[in-house]
C-alpha cells in the first residue's frame, strides 16, 4: 500500500503545480502576466493550500482508511473539470466588473482555484497518516512523502511549462489532469476493495 500512497502523492503534486501555471494562462488574455497577476495566482494556490492541509490533518483524524482517500481525488476531479466549461464565461464577468489586474486577477483565481486546490491540499497529510505507523518513524516517513510529492510538483511543472501547453489547448490540459486524478481516485477505491476482499 505504501506504494500506492507515494504514488498518489507524486501525481497530486503533479497536478497542483500543473493546474498553477496554467492558472496564468487562463487571466493572461484579460489581466496580462505581470508580477500582480502571478502575485496573485500564488497567493491563492498558497492560502488554498495551506486550508487543505488543515482540513486533511483534521479529516485524517477520523477513520483514516484508503478508501476514504480516494473520494479526495474523485472530490478534486469533480471540481477542477468545470473549469473546462466555465473558464471563459468566468473570466469575462470578473473582467467587466473589475478591471483592475491586481484585484481582479485575485478575484478570479479565487472564483476559479481555491476549491479544487483546497481539496488537493488535503492530499499531503493524509498521505502521511496512512504512511505512519509508528512515531518514531513519523519524521521519516513525512520527509520522504514531501519529497516525493514535490517532485511530483516539479515534475509537473517542467512537463506543463515546456511540453503540455506546445502540444495541447488549455482545456485538453485541464481535462487530462481531471482523468489523472480520476484514474488515482479509482486505484485507491480498487485497492481498498481488494484489501477487504
Amino acid at each position: 500500500m505504501a506504494y500506492l500512497i507515494y504514488l498518489l502523492a507524486f501525481v497530486g503534486g503533479f497536478t497542483i503545480m500543473s493546474l498553477e501555471l496554467l492558472g496564468g494562462r487562463v487571466l493572461a488574455p484579460y489581466f496580462g502576466s505581470s508580477i500582480y497577476v502571478w502575485g496573485s495566482i500564488i497567493t491563492i494556490f498558497m492560502l488554498s493550500l495551506s486550508l487543505g492541509y488543515l482540513l486533511g490533518g483534521r479529516l485524517s483524524l477520523h477513520h483514516a482508511s484508503l478508501a476514504r482517500f480516494a473520494f479526495i481525488f474523485l472530490g478534486a476531479a469533480v471540481c477542477l473539470y468545470p473549469l473546462v466549461y466555465f473558464n471563459e464565461d468566468i473570466m469575462v464577468w470578473v473582467f467587466e466588473r473589475v478591471e483592475d489586474p491586481r484585484y481582479g486577477s485575485l478575484l478570479a483565481s479565487g472564483i476559479l482555484f481555491i476549491v479544487p486546490t483546497v481539496i488537493m491540499g488535503m492530499i499531503s497529510p493524509y498521505s502521511v497518516r496512512l504512511l505512519v505507523q509508528t512515531t518514531e518513524h513519523s519524521g521519516q516517513v513525512a520527509g520522504f512523502l514531501y519529497f516525493v510529492s514535490t517532485l511530483g510538483s516539479a515534475l509537473g511543472t517542467l512537463a506543463t511549462s515546456f511540453y503540455l501547453v506546445l502540444w495541447f489547448e488549455m482545456n485538453t490540459i485541464l481535462t487530462l489532469l481531471t482523468v489523472a486524478l480520476l484514474a488515482m481516485g479509482l486505484l485507491a477505491g480498487l485497492s481498498a476493495w481488494r484489501t477487504k476482499a
